[in-house]
């Protein structure tokens, strides 16, 4: 009898588990493969294809405006079956909320649709030199040095901490390295009043300077207030906005986001290429022309999933560089695509081949699974290297997405961004 309740303990046991992985996959599938914001043109009609357990509702007071399925609803509640593929379409600009039911009777989550303007962008897939300065002062990390009485001291421990930005010292505005030092030098060894901001909140603290064998005051951190480097322009809007590298600036030490200050875009040469191979990611050498001259444009945002600004007005666009309209991620489809870049001396497009979908909002700057397909690419570069991210995207004759990553153990692979998102931290 013992035996029996111990059997069927174990028979439930089982299938608890059972229900309970069943509905992690299903709820893993359902993030994976329902985005929680879908945009469309007006007056176009776009097609979708979910094929998941799932009713919806649209509420809106603007009757009549939007269509399914080629039909027109003159209802504020619209009904969509989501097992099905369906159409949808909108006669107005605006932002309405789709209303998600699992099996059409448990709530599940709330989609944003946004119905804008046609987007015409300019691919570009031209090599950039970036020079940004952060917004303050970095701090990269702490370390221990050695006093004129021969101890060691840690002075910022626990007091800074990497990713920091130091804005001030006794009240006094500092955005370079060498001001920042020649303070510490004029504190001969008194306190001094930092402010920083961490994790976006602005807060003090006071460091005592140690004076070192060199004669030298110091408070034993490591800062950084400017970079540069080499990546690829993405587009250049119709009203003369740009976006470039798919992903964001981020700090080589600490691997934050950096928060900018101010920065410029300017014309780059490939002086050298170095091949990508299994486990060593290639990389293009190049070297950055600095002066207003070659200046295409100026910094204004440095976010996840690139950096943004304007173009200066007297940079002038190649003919061939002609507008596409833009491929959102319902539009994107597996097979054939083109990947735009400047590897030999023109812009040229090179086929590649997307291997996988995911238009979840998990990781932005990874919704795209690339290889490289293009023999003349492969011969150039072994497929995707450092400073090609932000190389366009096209299928179709639609900019759809930009370059973002290499994958380290087979460079002909690698991940790219939806086109939207960039079009979103553009907007």
């Amino acid at each position: 009898m013992r035996r029996k309740k111990i059997y069927r303990r174990i028979l439930i046991s089982f299938f608890l588990l059972n229900i309970a992985a069943i509905i992690y996959l299903l709820i893993y599938n359902l993030n994976k493969n329902i985005p929680n914001e879908i945009k469309i043109v007006v007056d176009r009609e776009e097609s979708f294809s979910f094929n998941m357990p799932l009713k919806a509702n649209i509420e809106t007071e603007d009757i009549g405006v939007i269509s399914v399925n080629d039909t027109s609803v003159p209802s504020n509640q619209i009904d969509i079956d989501l097992n099905e593929p369906f159409t949808l379409q909108s006669s107005r600009i605006g932002q309405y909320i789709i209303n998600l039911k699992l099996f059409g009777l448990i709530n599940y989550k709330n989609i944003s649709l946004d119905v804008i303007d046609q987007v015409e962008l300019i691919p570009c897939g031209t090599p950039i030199g970036i020079s940004v300065e952060t917004d303050g002062i970095l701090v990269l990390g702490n370390n221990e040095i050695t006093g004129i009485d021969g101890l060691n001291y840690e002075p910022s421990y626990n007091k800074l901490k990497s990713g920091d930005y130091i804005l001030s010292i006794n009240n006094k505005k500092v955005m370079q390295k060498e001001q920042f030092i020649e303070e510490i030098q004029k504190s001969e060894g008194r306190d001094i009043r930092l402010t920083l901001r961490r994790n976006g909140e602005v807060i003090t603290t006071r460091i005592t300077p140690i004076k070192t064998a060199g004669g030298d005051f110091k408070i034993g951190t490591w800062i950084r207030d400017d970079t540069q480097g080499i990546g690829t322009l993405t587009f250049i809007s119709t009203n003369g906005h740009f976006g470039a590298l798919g992903h964001g600036i981020t700090d080589i030490d600490t691997g934050r986001l950096m928060e900018i200050d101010k920065g410029s875009i300017y014309d780059a040469q490939i002086l050298s290429i170095v091949k990508g191979k299994e486990g060593e990611p290639g990389e293009i050498i190049g070297m950055i022309r600095q002066n207003d001259k070659n200046r295409i444009g100026s910094i204004t945002d440095n976010t996840s999933q690139g950096i943004f600004g304007d173009v200066n007005r007297k940079y002038k666009l190649k003919d061939e560089f002609k507008p596409l309209k833009i491929g959102f991620k319902q539009e994107v489809k597996l097979g054939k695509a083109y990947i735009r870049c400047m590897v030999e001396g023109s812009i040229v497009d090179y086929e590649i081949n997307i291997q996988k979908i995911d238009i979840s909002n998990s990781n932005h700057s990874k919704g795209i699974v690339i290889k490289i397909t293009d023999e003349r690419l492969l011969g150039i570069t072994g497929g995707i290297v450092q400073g090609m991210s932000g190389s366009p995207i096209i299928q179709n004759n639609k900019i759809i997405g930009a370059v973002t990553h290499v994958f380290i153990q087979d460079s002909t692979k690698g991940y790219g961004t939806f086109i939207e998102n960039m079009v979103n931290k553009l907007e």
